[in-house]
């Protein structure tokens, strides 16, 4: 399957140096020429100067550009829309919009972050009607190129782009916020971030491969009269818990 890619934002290079570290042969197009070039050290990427190229020459279309662009974009390429598979990547552009706008046509959303730079992306993928089983199973397969894929129904596709998509930025706070304390207290900065960051990833990595409930593994960091529990009594004292979830509801509700 070629894919193709509209828009080389932090998104679209994202998931472009995924694809193309992994040989999968990808066209791409972006109005700035300067984040075109950043691709020509790859031999299977095809940089084309506009986005109708894309279309043309692609299976598959990864529209990575900002919602209140899919429009214009989409009326612009229509007409040489057959059987590619258009992708959204935000749930602001809906299978109910790409409905509204290719009647009959293959669409899905594919909601990834930003860690598919590192392979490690979690990306919800979300099929329209008209999408063939074999065809979902070669999306699924080029867009695990870059991470973790899960199929997710149209009602869950907010929360999983409120919680997933931006979970990143959230965890990037959280590690800045325990680097300063560190570099509070004389540790030195860079190596604040990679101790911290390491302890993130293997906490995660933890619940990945253990399965356990989270509270568990917590319990078993925690020992009687310790250092962890005063830490958890600080964070609990200061709506740790509450303050995620309302960063999260924040997004619901708009």
């Amino acid at each position: 399957m070629k894919i193709g890619i509209v828009g080389l934002g932090n998104m679209g290079s994202a998931m472009a140096h995924g694809l193309l570290e992994n040989k999968i042969e990808t066209y791409l197009f972006d109005r700035h020429e300067e984040k075109r070039d950043v691709f020509k050290k790859y031999e299977n990427a095809h940089i084309l100067l506009t986005d109708r190229e894309v279309v043309e020459k692609s299976d598959a279309i990864i529209v990575a550009i900002k919602p209140y662009a899919y429009d214009e974009f989409l009326e612009k390429v229509k007409d040489i829309i057959d059987k590619q598979i258009i992708i959204s990547i935000t749930s602001s552009f809906d299978l109910k919009k790409l409905e509204e706008k290719l009647k009959g046509k293959k669409f899905l959303m594919a909601l990834p972050n930003t860690p598919a730079k590192v392979m490690e992306s979690m990306t919800g993928i979300c099929p329209g009607k008209n999408i063939e089983e074999d065809e979902l199973k070669e999306i699924e397969e080029v867009l695990s190129s870059f991470g973790k894929t899960k199929i997710v129904s149209e009602k869950d596709i907010k929360i999983f782009e409120s919680s997933c998509g931006c979970m990143p930025a959230y965890v990037y706070m959280f590690i800045e916020a325990a680097a300063d304390a560190c570099v509070y207290y004389g540790m030195k900065r860079d190596m604040a971030y990679e101790c911290v960051s390491q302890a993130v990833m293997g906490a995660a990595k933890m619940v990945n491969e253990t399965k356990e409930h989270p509270g568990v593994l917590k319990d078993q960091v925690t020992t009687s009269g310790g250092t962890t529990i005063k830490g958890l009594k600080s964070l609990e004292e200061s709506a740790f818990r509450a303050s995620i979830i309302d960063a999260i509801e924040s997004i619901m509700e708009n």
